[in-house]
């Protein structure tokens, strides 16, 4: 059983997780080291967001802190930003580099951003379908049965909404990031330098989204793979 001892398709994945731990390592390394570069306008990020939400006539969204390192994200359903004590409190390049990109999601839902709009509406969806993806294949896979065989086709279909995820996830990710630029070197709140020092956050960050695309969409090909060979 190529899933219980040695599978080949596994070598498949070897380029995709190099990539991957390069990712996290980069954007750990990154954060680290602007974490310890203080923004010379002396805003927290949970300033720095309100900021930026006031001068684009946002009033309808709280920020909120959450515990974790690196978990902040904004929640469309309930208009909540949410960040991390180190990015709540902190006064860093990388406080308000994070900050700065959660509000561009804020302004991505004001404004109508339509992935942003299919992300919100496939998420609940991708999150069972990928938990019950593999289960069903690998019952389909390992019992090679005719009457069963079709479990593996269900759970390659699954799978696939979890990579629609993911790759819907980059332009959402990069047009946030994009925006979070342009509202800290537009508004003069932060200096073209530190912009530039913000910009390396983002990138290194924007790195782990294009892993977890590649990742997924490797597995896909690796399921289908397998699923031929039992046929």
């Amino acid at each position: 059983m190529p899933f219980l001892f040695f599978d080949p398709t596994f070598l498949l994945l070897i380029p995709a997780m190099i990539f991957a731990m390069w990712a996290q390592w980069k954007v750990q390394h990154t954060y680290a080291e602007m974490s310890k570069v203080p923004a010379a306008n002396g805003r927290t990020g949970r300033e720095m967001a309100q900021a930026i939400m006031l001068q684009n006539g946002v009033s309808d969204v709280q920020i909120e802190e959450v515990g974790g390192q690196l978990s902040d994200h904004y929640d469309p359903r309930v208009k909540k930003v949410r960040l991390s004590h180190p990015i709540y409190e902190g006064r860093s390049i990388a406080s308000i580099a994070v900050a700065a990109h959660e509000v561009g999601h804020v302004l991505q839902h004001a404004n109508g951003y339509f992935p942003l709009a299919i992300r919100s509406a496939i998420a609940p969806v991708a999150g069972w379908t990928s938990m019950l993806a593999f289960p069903l294949f690998f019952i389909g896979f390992i019992f090679a049965s005719p009457s069963l065989s079709w479990l593996m086709d269900l759970g390659i279909l699954f799978f696939t909404g979890a990579v629609l995820f993911q790759v819907v996830t980059l332009p959402v990710e990069f047009d946030a990031s994009k925006r979070a630029l342009v509202q800290l070197s537009t508004t003069g709140a932060v200096a073209p330098e530190e912009v530039a020092r913000a910009k390396k956050v983002l990138d290194a960050a924007a790195l782990t989204y294009v892993a977890a695309a590649g990742m997924a969409a490797l597995q896909l090909l690796r399921l289908i793979i397998l699923r031929d060979s039992r046929r």
